[in-house]
């Protein structure tokens, strides 16, 4: 008999996936544990496996499409037969499906094409890229791949250059072989734009970030920490062999240990109660090509600065790579986005659910300061908590930074 296979969860926010691409054809065996398909979520690309032994006899959703959690994704049967009353019946969008119950591994990086030689008598155009390597994401690899478009050609709009799913989307050769995408030295004449399709990562950052900031009635909490200390307290740690933390590393600690002293910022609304956790689970943003990820550090305050500099190092490189899993970024409990690397030097966030509180880390800056009553240089870093104020009062969130400053100011103290 027939098997419907359907839009997988992948995450505990996906509601909808986009198929990246196709592994296997309408006709083609299939066996169980053999993978079917690649399904972009809001979080990460998945390769999906199959469940079930057979031939594919249906496909619901084309390459590039999106389609919502518990849609018709695929039928696998036996060949010729008759799949028209599957076709007919109603999706089970109502019926979740379990995230453990889906076999899904992180996509693998497949190597760039091979160029495409240049069809005479146009001669060929000089690639963008200045070495043999080439910058892409998987997907826009296998996008690249399928449409025989060679990334040397392609500029990229992700991180660093990076050439990632709309570059490849978006590209259009000109008449002589020059990417229209790399510009135009002399510039523009004439107005123009480009409609850029929405990533579920960014229609998943907009929804959850807007049901937060309508929702959650945040206030601001903005402290200035003395640095002095804590720059000379990571170049005593980095000097050691084998050691290297940054001022992050430095940040989730001090949390986490301020967390266990403030239970009530460690606290999350759950509409009809609030949960007050025992456990410090410090999540991280990560910025990537389209978007933010969030992955956890779990129980924070029972960690060294090594453990949680090699854990955060480790999130972060494979959050670029898009290959996470929903285990690496469900169970925070209290969330730190640092822009300090990037010169800002004080912003606000916005609460991440479920959490009570966000903290923003702005950068280090040298200003002038008072001491002992002389004015004298100093180095100072802006913070600022962001509080959901159902949870949160000005209180007890002034005292959480309080104990943060002192860590901070004093980061021995995290020693002992």
């Amino acid at each position: 008999m027939a098997e419907v296979i359907y839009m997988p969860k992948l995450s505990d926010t996906m509601t909808e996936g986009v198929v990246a691409s196709w592994l296997k054809n309408v006709g083609d065996a299939v066996k169980n544990g053999e993978l079917l398909a690649e399904i972009e979520t809001d979080k990460a690309t998945m390769e999906f496996e199959s469940f079930y032994d057979g031939v594919l006899l249906h496909i619901g959703v084309e390459t590039g499409k999106a389609a919502p959690v518990n849609s018709l994704l695929a039928i696998i049967g036996q060949a010729g037969e008759d799949i028209s009353p599957f076709l007919n019946a109603a999706p089970l969008a109502a019926e979740p499906v379990k995230t453990e119950e889906v076999k899904a591994a992180p996509v693998v990086e497949t190597p760039a094409p091979k160029p495409v030689p240049a069809a005479a008598p146009v001669s060929a155009p000089k690639p963008i890229a200045s070495n043999d390597r080439v910058y892409a994401s998987p997907l826009a690899k296998k996008l690249a791949e399928e449409k025989g478009i060679d990334l040397q050609y392609v500029a990229g709009s992700g991180e660093n250059g990076r050439i990632v799913k709309r570059d490849v989307d978006h590209y259009t050769p000109h008449p002589n072989g020059v990417s229209a995408s790399a510009g135009n030295s002399g510039g523009l004449t004439t107005e123009t734009y480009t409609d850029e399709p929405i990533s579920q990562m960014r229609k998943t950052i907009a929804r959850r970030l807007a049901e937060s900031k309508f929702t959650a009635p945040h206030f601001y909490l903005t402290l200035d920490i003395h640095m002095d200390n804590a720059m000379a307290f990571r170049t005593s740690v980095n000097a050691t062999e084998g050691y290297k933390i940054s001022f992050n590393d430095i940040v989730v600690k001090a949390v986490a240990l301020s967390l266990r002293k403030h239970p009530t910022v460690n606290s999350s609304w759950m509409g009809d109660f609030i949960r007050r956790n025992q456990h410090v689970n410090i999540g991280v943003a990560v910025a990537v090509e389209d978007g933010l990820l969030v992955p956890v550090v779990r129980f924070a305050d029972t960690k060294g600065f090594m453990q949680i500099s090699a854990e955060v190092k480790d999130f972060a490189g494979r959050a670029k790579e898009k290959k996470l899993q929903p285990a690496d970024w469900e169970g925070n409990t209290f969330t730190i986005s640092n822009l300090g690397m990037f010169g800002i030097e004080s912003f606000t966030a916005i609460v991440n659910p479920p959490d009570s509180c966000i903290l923003a880390v702005g950068g280090i800056k040298e200003v002038p300061v008072v001491k002992n009553g002389q004015v004298v240089p100093g180095n100072v870093m802006k913070v600022t908590l962001s509080c959901d104020h159902r949870v949160v009062d000005g209180a007890s969130g002034s005292a959480f930074l309080q104990t943060f400053k002192n860590y901070m100011e004093n980061p021995v103290s995290m020693l002992l």
